[in-house]
């Protein structure tokens, strides 16, 4: 097959492949009696929820584990959920672009107490696929649905330490009988991720590379925060078809620049990170964008930490 034969296969292949998780996965079971019911967006908040919460919380992930949550809108079974519960607690950024009308949906008689837990973080505005894509038209308020903003606050620990605060905070809120109990959980979360920045800052400061390929612009918080610097074969959304132009400007850019791995990730097909690498002659690694489990993942325990690890050793590999 020629390269542009390639190429075109590439822009044509689908991107986004649906993988089933057990982790959470249409967590819609009915509030529990004496319990804190807190629902949450998707598998990041689910992890933190139920490590800060403990066994009095009853937590619920509504964007089931293993499903790409950008494109993920909810049903009315996932609203009567919501509005079961004391807490909800949703990414925001502009990752779950039916928030607002969800909410507005709950009524302004609504006693659950909903939650940003991006809230504070300094967001990274832009996205360049979006801006290459509407070049020459007339300007348009696209709004966060559009992926203006990168929503992915969550990839880098030091993000994630500002989230788990948002959490705890709302715990303490809904349920302040248990405040104690809530803290000294968030304490040990707070001490973990700290410790996870820590091998982050330490261990990847000592390369001359710095740049990374990525399939998916997933990680900007990540480079933001450790001096990395991503190249993007796709935009902010997964589903974001590549252009020629770009595939071959990233060829181009591998080769020159001797990267020795185009990074994919687990619930996104790999053909496209399979078919680039093999044009430009490198292997491919995981980067895990952690957005949620697969059911492979679930059965050998893996979590957050565990992944954010695995995450921390490929890039030690990359940059070498």
């Amino acid at each position: 097959m020629s390269k542009l034969s390639k190429l075109l296969f590439i822009c044509l292949c689908t991107i986004v492949v649906a993988v089933v998780s057990g982790c959470g996965k249409g967590d819609q079971q009915d509030a529990v009696e004496g319990k804190i019911n807190v629902v949450t967006s998707f598998y990041p908040l689910y992890f933190f929820a139920k490590e800060i919460g403990g066994d009095g919380a009853h937590v619920m992930n509504l964007i089931p584990s293993g499903v790409e949550p950008h494109d993920w809108t909810p049903k009315s079974r996932d609203l009567s959920s919501v509005s079961k519960a004391q807490l909800f607690l949703y990414n925001g950024a502009g990752l779950e672009g039916w928030v607002d009308d969800f909410l507005h949906g709950l009524g302004s008689d609504s006693k659950v107490l909903t939650v940003e837990a991006s809230k504070g973080i300094k967001l990274i505005q832009g996205n360049p696929e979006h801006e290459a894509e509407h070049e020459g038209e007339e300007e348009e308020d696209h709004g966060h649905s559009d992926l203006d903003v990168d929503p992915h606050t969550w990839v880098s620990p030091r993000s994630a330490i500002v989230m788990a605060a948002n959490i705890l905070d709302a715990f303490v809120k809904a349920d302040p009988t248990n405040k104690v109990g809530y803290e000294e959980r968030y304490a040990d979360l707070e001490m973990r991720l700290k410790q996870l920045d820590d091998q982050y800052t330490q261990k990847l400061a000592g390369f001359e590379r710095r740049d990374i390929v990525v399939s998916h612009q997933a990680f900007g918080y990540l480079c933001r925060d450790y001096n990395l610097n991503q190249i993007a074969v796709m935009g902010l959304s997964p589903e974001a078809e590549p252009r020629s132009q770009d595939l071959l400007k990233i060829i181009r850019f591998v080769k020159e620049n001797q990267i020795p791995y185009i990074f994919f990730e687990e619930l996104v097909s790999e053909q496209l990170a399979n078919t680039l690498a093999s044009e430009a002659d490198v292997e491919t690694l995981v980067l895990n964008p952690l957005e949620g489990l697969t059911t492979e993942q679930e059965k050998a325990g893996e979590n957050y930490f565990t992944l954010s690890e695995r995450n921390l050793q490929n890039l030690q590999k990359a940059l070498q």
